[in-house]
């Protein structure tokens, strides 16, 4: 416990638009993945904009980025891919660390812009929301025509862990 720096929490929200890789649909799950660590979503049958409003803890030793991978299931053969993204937790743990208090619910407390080295497709804002940080991101995936992931940020202080 005392290697690690607490945990972060990774609500997997939506997807939208995402590819076809099924006949007219696919099946989509969201595998995400930080150092070692690997945790899936349930898959969501027929649709490419699923809701899956799943959180994915993940432990955090260093504050490395996290992989998001989007495929489809399927039965027969092995699983197509749908699109990735990476994202950098940096910024989140930047503002948790200041250790805010006493602040008005949906404070923004910074804010990162979409870049060509990120995969936000639009700003992400981190704020203070119902006495926590928080960050909310629209990630546009990577090598794959089309499809976005909606997901939110949370952290988890662990009693007797290093902190942050």
């Amino acid at each position: 416990m005392e290697h690690l720096l607490g945990l972060l929490r990774v609500h997997i929200h939506r997807g939208v638009n995402l590819a076809v890789r099924d006949v007219t649909t696919s099946d989509p799950y969201v595998i995400i993945r930080m150092g070692k660590q690997k945790l899936k979503t349930r898959v969501v049958k027929k649709n490419i904009n699923p809701v899956w409003d799943e959180d994915l803890t993940l432990s955090v030793a260093e504050p490395l980025p996290v992989k998001l991978e989007v495929y489809d299931r399927d039965t027969f053969s092995m699983d197509d891919k749908m699109g990735d993204a990476v994202f950098d937790i940096q910024p989140f743990l930047e503002a948790v660390r200041m250790r805010l208090g006493n602040l008005p619910n949906d404070t923004i407390i910074t804010t990162v812009k979409p870049t060509r080295t990120n995969c936000l497709a639009e700003e992400s804002h981190v704020t203070w929301t119902d006495g926590k940080v928080v960050q909310h991101m629209v990630l546009r995936l990577q090598n794959v025509e089309c499809g976005e992931v909606e997901i939110k940020l949370s952290w988890i202080d662990i009693p007797g862990s290093r902190g942050l």
